[in-house]
């Protein structure tokens, strides 16, 4: 069998509501788009919302908005996906890796406060922390919130992984003054490319709305329901992060979708983590109480129960489990990047590998397993059976 690590769920919906877009003519930030900002408003409970063009870009947004810029620090987790740095960096503001808790892979928050703590004696200008909610489990925000009220910090989740994520009842996107999404191929719901700015606070919503579209003071949709063909006035540096309708219709079309893929997300980790407990090499997802995880990846820890002295040994194990798994047609992936390890921030802020051993630790060890709602129970168990078939001993 070949088994890939994800595959997008589309079916004719998708193709009719695309092709509706190109019949009506207005194929960039209109009525579809807009509907699917009201969509993923209403189903987050969050006020307001603004598509873009990637959750990197509706990061640069909320940055942006909430005027980071040279001289500040933003503090995210070192084990993340690039992307979370670099919408810092756009800013002019400095990336502060923190590392992160290896049982949840999420920002180590006795960490976030150590870092505060002499960070305020030294008197530097922290002005935002950026949580990751990682694969889909939200980050521990109470603690996180606390020590933002604390030291008078702006909290942008990034929430790219964690549509449908649950934190004691409250989802993702909703738990700090931002959060962005992604729905790149490899998140639940997909538009291709895309994301999502969420949020509470109508200042930030209306700088975002005007920024993505170059900093314009009225939106193309606002001057066409108006009447008015006069271009609107320019008063800030705005960028061209706007969503196509061809995605905003499929989002639309995704959303209706996204409850039975939720559920099967979930349903297909729930036997994952029976049928691998057994495993002892293997350490699957844990997910403390008052958390719904939305598994936008199925991440495992693996460790060489013959020589675990040094991490670099139980990565050799690691990459050897995933090449015979490549090899009997089941993709895996490296969960995502301990980003001070990456050469542009490593070089930049003269980082060393060891700084963050967590998140080194999580960027050798991890694994990703296939999983997407129409995976099959045979495709499963066929990934089941070839990791029991592993060889440790």
């Amino acid at each position: 069998m070949k088994i890939p690590i994800t595959r997008p769920y589309f079916g004719e919906e998708e193709k009719e509501a695309v092709c509706a877009v190109l019949d009506s003519g207005w194929v960039v930030q209109g009525p579809r788009v807009a509907e699917f900002e009201r969509l993923v408003s209403e189903y987050v409970g969050a006020k307001f919302a603004k598509a873009s063009t990637s959750c990197t870009t509706s990061l640069h947004l909320a940055l942006r908005a909430l005027e980071v810029g040279p001289g500040d620090e933003v503090l995210l987790p070192s084990f993340t996906f690039i992307a979370s740095a670099n919408a810092i960096e756009y800013t002019g503001a400095r990336p502060i890796f923190i590392d992160i808790d290896l049982s949840t892979f999420n920002i180590d928050t006795r960490k976030v406060e150590e870092y505060l703590e002499r960070a305020r004696k030294r008197g530097a200008n922290i002005r935002a922390i950026m949580p990751v909610h990682l694969f889909g489990l939200c980050a521990e925000m109470d603690s996180i919130n606390e020590m933002a009220k604390e030291y008078n910090l702006f909290v942008i989740e990034d929430a790219a992984c964690a549509l449908g994520s649950l934190y004691k009842g409250r989802y993702a996107g909703t738990l700090g003054d931002a959060g962005c999404f992604s729905f790149h191929p490899r998140k639940p719901i997909t538009t291709g490319e895309g994301g999502m700015l969420t949020t509470n606070n109508p200042d930030i919503a209306a700088k975002a709305e005007s920024l993505r579209d170059h900093g314009a003071a009225v939106s193309d949709k606002t001057r066409h329901d108006t009447g008015t063909s006069l271009l609107p006035a320019y008063d800030v540096l705005g960028y061209n992060y706007r969503m196509t309708d061809i995605q905003g219709a499929i989002g639309i079309v995704q959303m209706g979708k996204f409850p039975w893929i939720l559920e099967k997300r979930i349903e297909k980790a729930k036997r994952y983590d029976e049928a691998l407990k057994s495993l002892p090499w293997l350490k699957t997802p844990r997910v403390p109480d008052g958390f719904r995880h939305s598994y936008q990846s199925y991440v495992t820890l693996v460790q060489d129960l013959k020589d675990n002295s040094t991490v670099e040994k139980s990565h050799r194990f690691r990459n050897r489990v995933m090449a015979t798994l490549e090899k009997n047609g089941v993709a895996t992936r490296q969960g995502t990047h301990a980003v001070h390890t990456l050469n542009y921030y490593k070089k930049k802020y003269d980082l060393k590998e060891e700084d963050y051993p967590n998140a080194l630790a999580a960027d050798r060890l991890s694994m990703t397993l296939p999983l997407y709602p129409q995976m099959t129970d045979e495709e499963q168990g066929y990934v089941i059976e070839q990791l029991k078939a592993i060889n440790y001993r």
